[in-house]
């Protein structure tokens, strides 16, 4: 496979000290960390959508990505083209998994009968692609929110009609995440949410969507798909109040509707920053849940107000989210896509590798550098001390078997509380120490 990239040869490891631009000097795919593969911590894909779809128009400007697998005339023959040159560029990569959206893996038809045809000659096709590279698919998902029939939701439109079609829609997607393997199946709410409740019932449109994912989680024993559900946050942009705001409001959802047994998050850097979070706030919040599913590792512009889907190079969100991810075991079935972009002056195909080695890289060390910190223990010996206190009478509070009275009586044979300091600077030099 050397027809769409011909420039460039496998990405190798070369290690820190090389000067080759096109090699990892972190990512070193068999290394071990904390007993496990770099692979298997990381578990890299390439987002379909982002790295083979993007052609570079914003609201103020056109495209200017020239990319020789656009430039076939028949839909179907493009879709082709785009699937041969997505599994040479990730087989170049080294990444094991990529993932998509049903409408960008196979063309939207002037029905619904084609459109279901479409994508199954392009499961076809990606199935033999998987077969000669051994990559697999991550996960599979369905676009309920670029035609215009999406306008005012999918699973949460108030015209039935549009309800029906997004779950059809889900139904074929399934099954094509099912045929070709995925591993997981991830639901994004693009415009799941409202403008104004001057014309919203927002209870119903909420049961709506309990009434939607009942319906998939149904499906989805019927044809034996054994992957894991995922649910992805984002808060705002394109609609205003989304349904799926963050990891908690997802997880209360979860509760709300008895489908908490179902369903895990997979959590984007870029929808948490648009949300007024950390990422690794939000990843903390779906691992104390048991529900950290999976990861869109990107980033966004803290002067820009919207989804900027970088490429991730920031060391330190590397780090905290490492931090997260290696406390609660691992990811299971989940990995890491990159949901970014290359920005729109960076037109050449070339740029594609530049940016994911950099993402890759910046992951790789944020992982070295988080595995050295948990190995030292002096975070984890720090949290100790801290929450000490507890082991005592706070023991009995935390069981249920305590009362007011019991915090009274306390408070009067101990006096005022000697509050110890957070000691965060400390923490973050100590941090830094480690770079």
């Amino acid at each position: 496979m050397n027809t769409y990239f011909p420039e460039v040869k496998k990405i190798e490891y070369e290690g820190r000290d090389s000067s080759n631009p096109l090699a990892f000097k972190w990512y070193d795919k068999d290394q071990l960390v904390l007993g496990k593969s770099m692979g298997d911590h990381l578990r890299f894909g390439v987002a379909y959508w982002h790295t083979l779809k993007n052609q570079g128009a914003d609201p103020f400007g056109e495209s200017t990505m020239a990319r020789r697998w656009n430039e076939y005339d028949e839909p179907l023959d493009r879709a082709r083209a785009t699937g041969d040159a997505a599994f040479e560029f990730i087989s170049k990569l080294g990444v094991d998994y990529y993932c998509f959206h049903d409408r960008d893996l196979a063309p939207e038809g002037s029905s619904f009968a084609e459109s279901c045809a479409n994508l199954e000659a392009m499961v076809t096709h990606a199935k033999q692609l998987q077969q000669t590279t051994g990559i697999k698919l991550l996960w599979g998902t369905a676009n309920l929110f670029s035609h215009p029939r999406y306008v005012h939701g999918a699973g949460t439109n108030p015209d039935y009609h549009v309800f029906a079609y997004a779950a059809a829609q889900v139904k074929q997607a399934l099954a094509a995440t099912q045929e070709l393997g995925g591993e997981n199946y991830v639901f994004w709410g693009g415009r799941e949410g409202y403008e104004t409740l001057l014309n919203t019932r927002m209870k119903q449109e909420q049961e709506q969507m309990a009434a939607f994912f009942r319906m998939c989680v149904e499906y989805a024993r019927k044809i034996g798909f054994s992957g894991q559900f995922l649910i992805e946050p984002k808060p705002k942009e394109p609609t205003k109040h989304q349904y799926d705001f963050d990891s908690a409001t997802i997880l209360n959802f979860l509760q709300t509707y008895e489908l908490i047994d179902y369903f895990k998050l997979n959590i984007e850097a870029n929808h948490a920053t648009l949300a007024g979070h950390t990422f690794e706030h939000e990843l903390a919040v779906a691992a104390a849940a048991g529900k950290l599913g999976s990861m869109d590792v990107n980033r966004g512009d803290p002067l820009l107000g919207w989804d900027t889907d970088q490429f991730p190079t920031d060391l330190y969100s590397a780090i905290y989210a490492m931090l997260e991810l290696l406390g609660t075991g691992g990811l299971g079935s989940g990995g890491m896509n990159f949901d970014a972009k290359v920005r729109r002056g960076s037109f050449e195909p070339v740029d594609l590798f530049h940016a994911h080695i950099g993402g890759m890289d910046a992951f790789a060390r944020g992982l070295v550098i988080a595995s050295a910190i948990i190995e030292d223990g002096f975070l984890e010996d720090f949290k100790k001390q801290r929450y000490s206190s507890w082991k005592g009478p706070g023991t009995a509070a935390l069981a249920g078997r305590s009362s007011l009275e019991n915090c009274e009586s306390f408070i009067r044979e101990h006096g005022e509380p000697q509050v110890p300091s957070g000691r965060q600077e400390y923490l973050e030099n100590l941090i830094n120490s480690f770079i």
